[in-house]
């Protein structure tokens, strides 16, 4: 498995759709993918926080993402990294991207406020999928 920062990093792809772009299918078909997610790493669990304002965190760590159909784009160092995700029965689940192999994730709650004065990163530019079918993420 990639370092523990990259798994997170994946992880905090995610959040609840909004939509920014809407050819196609309709927005509200995508999952809500807010809350606490919690998943097992060989260096304890990993929480992730995914909020609805388009951030989500990992400990000191705050990114922004996007989602398009089943692939999350995740914006890190000036660039989007793109992952598969899939959610079922609650248990999410992230693959492709730099991860060696798919990590599952449970919802263990709802997601908790982005620290005061802590502001979501700026868009580096438009993720691959903006250019057809539906985008979610603000």
């Amino acid at each position: 498995m990639k370092a523990p920062w990259l798994v997170a990093a994946a992880i905090l792809a995610l959040a609840t759709p909004y939509p920014v772009a809407a050819q196609g299918p309709s927005a509200s078909k995508l999952p809500d993918l807010s809350g606490t997610w919690q998943a097992d790493s060989p260096d304890g669990p990993i929480t992730v926080i995914v909020r609805p304002d388009s951030s989500a965190s990992f400990g000191d760590e705050i990114v922004r993402w996007r989602i398009a159909s089943d692939t999350v784009y995740l914006a890190i160092g000036g660039e989007w990294l793109a992952y598969n995700f899939s959610l079922r029965n609650g248990t999410l689940t992230l693959s492709g991207g730099d991860l060696e192999e798919p990590i599952a994730l449970a919802r263990i709650g709802p997601p908790t406020p982005r620290p005061e004065g802590t502001a979501v990163p700026p868009v580096p530019g438009t993720p691959p999928a903006a250019a057809g079918g539906v985008l979610a993420g603000s």
